[in-house]
């Protein structure tokens, strides 16, 4: 630990130029974060058994060596919620084969849910899927997608907090795909039907 790394202000990238050895606090800050998506220093300490302290002193360090990233939050508390560093949101081989990835997954689970729901509890052996189609704009289609995110945002710290979750909460998949429907390739015309070989013979007499 050095002077620099108690006095530099969170966020502001390391001035050493040093890679940031790896450390265990670290590691596990890493590891979690990736499996949760976003903690803060409190949080932390109790998922992982370390002091808060310590906790926010090695998130900090992450991100001034860019690991992490302040995570967008509401409310004038003093708790600074943390995220693995966003990368900027251009589409590449990549970033669709982790989607393709993530459709398969949820596919997979939704098929294994209509196999065994018959195990599941009695309160829990019915879901809540529907689709529909509508005609919107590509800011209505944006908009819609908002108010699913608002919608759901009062429950999405649960899987952060145990002690949140009410008695009898279980993980339930929330999936929204909203896209634009595409028509259908046309069958390419044919102007003159298709020749008969058979009927171009003629009887032998007739010249072709």
């Amino acid at each position: 630990m050095t002077e620099e790394d108690l006095t530099l202000p969170a966020g502001q990238p390391s001035r050493t130029g040093e890679e940031l050895p790896e450390h265990e606090v670290r590691t596990a800050l890493l590891a979690l974060l990736a499996d949760v998506g976003t903690v803060t220093a409190t949080e932390a300490a109790a998922r992982l058994g370390y002091s808060s302290g310590l906790c926010s002193f090695h998130l900090r360090q992450l991100a001034r060596h860019g690991r992490i990233e302040e995570a967008p939050h509401h409310g004038g508390g003093r708790a600074r919620p943390w995220r693995l560093r966003q990368s900027d949101p251009v589409a590449g081989p990549a970033t669709e084969d982790f989607g393709d990835l993530a459709r398969g997954l949820e596919d997979e689970s939704w098929q294994r849910w209509l196999e065994q729901r018959g195990q599941a509890p009695a309160a829990w052996r019915r879901d809540e899927a529907f689709s529909a189609v509508a005609y919107l704009t590509p800011d209505e289609m944006s908009r819609v997608a908002a108010a699913i995110r608002k919608a759901l945002a009062p429950y999405r710290d649960r899987e952060q907090r145990p002690l949140a979750r009410p008695d009898g909460a279980r993980p339930v998949a929330l999936i929204s795909r909203l896209f634009p429907l595409l028509p259908h390739p046309q069958a390419p015309s044919h102007p003159h039907p298709p020749r008969d070989p058979d009927s171009e013979q003629g009887d032998g007499d007739g010249v072709r």
